[in-house]
């Protein structure tokens, strides 16, 4: 039986299809979101990749934000519910999930059977997610995934104090127009995201082991910070951004 799972979000779309509830078949990235063809796109691509058909999928199960809007969906769940199923699929001895996403922030605790036992989510502001990253990365001139390289070789990373992105982008141009050595002021600006995300975590409850999923989960610049800031080792769930389809292609599977 082949279920697959679509986690349509703010800034990409990503698409899982499993045999059998256990087996990963294929799976496909479009960075186009709700609102665009990267659904479309990746939802084809990933059939193609499969070499299977709508046909043969016995569910599809959508999540994230635009899963309301996917025609071909059998159903919808939650992204809490998602990520916390695809990343104790692959992590059983996760108890906490950090997800950064374009436009959310959320901390997910686990029961040791893998059920949410407490979340906090943060989608009221973008400062603390993926979206704030896209915006300093483009004040520096940088790609965002070069983030990470530039935070690394930080010796004394610079405070970013403004809680709002619109005030942080003053700031970090700010900085710039100090000449400010552009490893520390990244390594800031990871550090900023890191705090906000502690703050949702501490009001959770950390236990370990910890893992982060979602794009951001690829910055080692953010998962170092918030290692610092929380005190505990913060992992890196395998294939962070497949995390919420693949839940979802599980939770398809319990439903076929």
């Amino acid at each position: 039986m082949y279920t697959l799972g679509i986690d349509i979000g703010s800034t990409t779309s990503k698409c899982v299809i499993l045999s059998d509830g256990k087996d990963i078949v294929a799976k496909s990235l479009i960075p186009f979101g709700t609102g665009t063809k990267g659904p479309t796109q990746a939802f084809d691509s990933v059939l193609s990749e499969a070499g299977l058909s709508e046909s043969d999928i016995s569910f599809i199960m959508a999540t994230g934000y635009g899963r309301t809007t996917f025609p071909q969906m059998n159903g919808e769940m939650s992204e809490l519910s998602c990520h916390g199923k695809g990343v104790f699929f692959t992590h059983p001895d996760c108890r906490t999930i950090i997800d950064i996403g374009g436009q959310d922030a959320k901390v997910i605790s686990l029961s040791e059977s893998g059920s949410i036992a407490n979340f906090v989510m943060n989608d009221k502001c973008a400062a603390g997610t993926g979206r704030f990253l896209d915006v300093m990365a483009g004040i520096l001139m940088i790609g965002v995934e070069e983030l990470e390289t530039y935070a690394l070789r930080s010796s004394s990373p610079v405070s970013i104090s403004s809680t709002c992105t619109v005030f942080a982008e003053s700031e970090v141009i700010s900085q710039l127009s100090k000449d400010v050595n552009k490893d520390d002021l990244v390594a800031g600006i990871c550090a900023s995201v890191a705090s906000r995300t502690a703050a949702l975590a501490k009001r959770a409850g950390i236990k370990k082991e910890v893992y982060m999923s979602g794009g951001v989960a690829q910055n080692g610049g953010v998962r170092a910070a918030l290692a610092k800031e929380l005190g505990v080792e913060v992992r890196y769930a395998k294939d962070a951004q497949y995390m919420g389809a693949l839940g979802a292609a599980i939770a398809g599977y319990e439903k076929a």
